[in-house]
């Protein structure tokens, strides 16, 4: 099995699993950006039917689940493990949403970096051979974050220029083993907790690049890869400030910052015309980008090579309220189309 290491934080997959089928269910807002051509269902009402924001977000990735199980033709009993995460406290929004789903389940908690963490477990599960089909998916809520985070909407507050929206969204991708053709998972350089002491709740992204910063150059570094090996290298979700932030990063070791590099929170929203600020955060955001934006342009050839790296604050509203630092986590997931033979 440690053959399988490269460097001290990356593996290569030696069986890479392969996409099966993907979906993504996003609120109103999210519909309305520039990414609304691949989005599977875009719903007009923030409680989508239900009777608080808590249980619309069950509901939205409980139906991310089911389109993604259609679109693939997959029965949930031909799963055999769910890797599942959300913002919300004990992760009650994907454990609620998979009650009664009948398949093994994992709960995550990466805050941002949940996708990037389910994939990664989902991938290293089916590389093991312990499972021939996992979904790996996630959820946010921006009335439910806020509710929980920060203050009540109803308050008004007022917000920094350098704060993100949680992306009302939900990402689900199936992930089986096999030689099907299209975007595989073929290396996984998973993060550690780098914490840069800043403080301040509202400048997530600011702590976050660092960590996005040590798990790109351990990735590169591992696998002996340049950043123009990819057609595109892809954050989520620094936002605007943050992104900046890794710009700089790069610049001051010297490495420069390919054009190939965006971020999930940069694309989500339409900053001139949409108010979102610093861009879009919550681990529904990299989820539905990555569902939807990501593996169609894979899945259409024009890109072949894609860096995921999916980034998390890791704090909860208690350690926020204390004045904690925010400790980032970064996890990268390298995607690859690859021909059935």
């Amino acid at each position: 099995m440690a053959s399988k290491h490269l460097g001290n934080q990356t593996v290569a997959l030696q069986s890479p699993p392969y996409i099966a089928a993907t979906a993504c269910v996003v609120g109103k807002k999210e519909g309305a950006g520039p990414l609304k051509a691949w989005f599977d269902f875009i719903s007009d009402d923030s409680y989508f039917g239900e009777a608080s924001w808590e249980k619309a977000e069950s509901v939205m990735l409980k139906q991310c689940f089911g389109i993604a199980c259609d679109k693939g033709k997959i029965a949930p009993s031909d799963l055999q493990y769910i890797f599942a995460g959300d913002l919300l406290n004990q992760c009650v929004s994907s454990s609620f949403a998979m009650r009664d789903s009948g398949v093994a389940y994992f709960g995550l908690f990466g805050a941002c970096s949940t996708m990037g963490e389910a994939l990664s477990l989902g991938a290293m599960c089916i590389d093991g051979g312990f499972a021939d089909a996992v979904c790996a998916m996630t959820s946010s809520h921006f009335c439910a974050a806020e509710r929980q985070f920060r203050l009540p909407l109803e308050y008004g507050g007022q917000r920094s220029p350098t704060a993100q929206w949680t992306v009302t969204g939900a990402g689900a991708v199936i992930l089986k083993n096999g030689g099907g053709s299209g975007a595989h998972i073929t290396h996984i350089t998973t993060g550690k907790i780098i914490d840069a002491g800043i403080t301040d709740a509202g400048n997530m992204g600011a702590a976050m690049a660092p960590a996005a910063f040590e798990t790109l150059k351990a990735h590169f570094e591992d696998t002996e890869r340049s950043p123009e090996y990819y057609d595109a290298i892809i954050t989520g979700d620094l936002g605007r400030f943050g992104h900046n932030v890794l710009m700089e990063l790069f610049d001051r070791e010297g490495l420069g910052f390919p054009k190939t590099f965006t971020d999930c929170g940069v694309l989500i929203y339409d900053r001139p015309r949409q108010d979102a600020h610093s861009g879009g955060s919550g681990c529904g955001c990299g989820a539905a980008v990555l569902s939807g934006y990501i593996l169609h342009n894979m899945l259409e050839g024009k890109w072949n090579r894609v860096l995921f790296c999916a980034t998390g604050a890791l704090m909860s509203a208690t350690s926020a309220m204390q004045g904690q630092s925010i400790p980032g986590v970064c996890h990268a997931v390298a995607l690859e189309n690859i021909q059935e033979v």
